[in-house]
Order: C-alpha cells, then structure tokens, then sequence
C-alpha cells in the first residue's frame, strides 16, 4: 500500500487529480506537481501571466475553468521553462496544498495506478 492523494476544487466540486503521493503527485515545498496521468480534468487554462523563480525558472499561472465559464483565477502553474535539475516539476500542472478552494486528501491505496 501506498499513500495516494485526492485533489477536490471545493467549489465546483469537481476531482481535479488522484494519484500516487511520490513520483504521481511530487510534493515540493507546500505545493503538489501533477503528472498528467493523474490529473483528472482539462479545464486548467494558461493566462499567460508569467512568473519567475530564481532557481526553479519560467512558468505561467494558470485557471481553472468550470461551469458556465466561471474561473478560479490564478489556481495553479506550469512550468514550461523548468530547471533541469528539478524533474518533478517539468511540465507539470502546480498547486498549492493549502488553498481556500481545495480539499488534499491522503489516503492509502493499492500500488497498482
């Protein structure tokens, strides 16, 4: 058994990932980097607001978008210019483990995702 983490956008309540707590689901410094096989929606949209980080790189932050076009701005990132020394986080959808709209839920589950 591994520890899996469930990841549910509180407003919408809507599943927004689910995954293996490790190389699925990389924790890194409070925030959750999501492989694309466990994320489970695709209305994470770029705003083309960029952002900098002096030793992880280029990102973009990104919005949720969810029912009659509603958006929870500024939700999560993706580095598209990453580190290449951080491979956790290349290219992959970023969030923050303690968010007003999320609910991160760890749990065990089967090895086999």
């Amino acid at each position: 058994m591994t520890k899996h983490i469930r990841i549910t956008h509180l407003p919408s309540q809507q599943l927004l990932a689910e995954g293996p707590l490790g190389w699925g689901i990389a924790p890194f410094e409070g925030n959750l980097y999501i492989r694309r096989k466990y994320l489970l929606t695709d209305g994470f949209k770029p705003n083309f607001i960029p952002g900098l980080c002096f030793y992880k790189f280029l990102y973009v932050w990104l919005d949720l978008v969810w029912g009659n076009g509603r958006k929870s701005r500024n939700l999560g990132w993706l580095y598209w210019l990453p580190n290449p020394l951080f491979p956790w986080i290349w290219f992959r959808v970023a969030l923050p483990r303690i968010h007003p709209e999320l609910m991160v839920e760890e749990f065990e589950g089967s090895d086999q995702s």
